[in-house]
């Protein structure tokens, strides 16, 4: 063999093999876990992490937001907030919710901001313990009103996405409809009644949505575990204030969902209004790009939790 060849030979057979990096995809609300950033809470307010407003057993934590210059003796309302995720994924602490808590309560409210039940594995069922464990934050809030300086008949909620969806079933359902009296669940003489309710572009009307896992049964399987999981279901003429936020540009939870919504919540006779957002996708907090949603949020909150006329 030629020197030059026999070389050349030599320096590819040393040469060590390239090894791939592995791959790491953005942070999203389908992300694994090990994937997701650590939360950088705001030093604008303080915050009280991990709570076990569930009891010791659950994993499930809540983080509680409140002013710097809170004096616990002078209550204020305060605010459930539930994150989104598909009711498979998300946090009490990616950047949405940090973002909604962080600007509510610099606005003179109590937060809590919430984990709930998620589905972990195939064929794991986790409705309606979610639905169970955003009436406990409320109890919770409610129950623990003097130690954290809130008012107890001054609670509202706000969700987005999988958030909203529990956000109105807060909203809409009562003892009678069967998720409030359940044996095992905690503080179950305190009222989980909301006065007030805003949901971020959810599925609220999941017979016309798609089939959804936290049931591990298909619309066509179980049609009515679909209309029970749906607050328009629910709606009727005692509901507490309703705002709904929605863009036109989601193509994850189309608009129809709340405008038909908003159509039944007016034939009920519900108080719900509409605000759409032109041109914004699914998934933002209090302000995306096409428009600052603070004012309108604090102003509806305002009204019903503080009693402030509305502009």
């Amino acid at each position: 063999m030629p020197l030059m060849l026999t070389l050349a030979v030599f320096l590819c057979a040393a040469e060590p093999t390239p090894v791939a990096k592995p791959v790491t995809a953005p942070a999203s609300e389908d992300t694994p876990a090990a994937l997701k950033k650590v939360p950088v809470y705001p030093k604008t307010v303080t915050v009280l992490k991990d709570v076990a407003y569930l009891g010791g057993t659950r994993k499930e934590k809540a983080d509680i937001y409140s002013p710097l210059d809170h004096d616990k003796a002078k209550p204020l309302p305060g605010i459930i907030v539930i994150h989104g995720g598909g009711f498979n994924d998300g946090d009490k602490a990616r950047g949405r919710e940090l973002n909604i808590s962080e600007n509510l309560t610099l606005k003179g409210y109590v937060c809590m901001s919430i984990n709930y039940k998620l589905r972990r594995t195939q064929g794991q069922v986790t409705w309606p313990q979610s639905v169970h464990d955003a009436k406990a934050a409320v109890r919770y809030l409610r129950k623990e009103a003097a130690n954290l300086g809130v008012d107890p008949e001054k609670i509202g909620v706000i969700g987005c996405s999988a958030g909203c969806n529990l956000s109105m079933m807060l909203a809409t359902t009562g003892p009678a409809d069967g998720f409030d009296a359940v044996k095992g669940e905690p503080y179950q003489d305190v009222s989980a009644r909301v006065a007030c309710a805003i949901g971020f572009y959810g599925a609220v009307d999941l017979m016309n949505y798609h089939d959804m896992k936290m049931f591990a049964k298909t619309r066509e399987e179980a049609p009515e575990l679909y209309k029970k999981g749906s607050p328009i279901t629910y709606l009727d003429a005692k509901d507490p204030p309703m705002l709904l936020v929605h863009g036109t540009a989601d193509v994850t939870v189309p608009l129809s969902q709340s405008e038909t919504y908003l159509k039944v919540a007016k034939a009920q006779g519900a108080p719900c209004v509409l605000e759409v957002i032109p041109d914004a996708p699914h998934t933002f907090d209090l302000q995306p790009k096409q428009r600052d949603l603070r004012p309108l949020v604090t102003a509806f909150f305002d009204q019903h939790l503080k009693g402030k006329t509305a502009k």
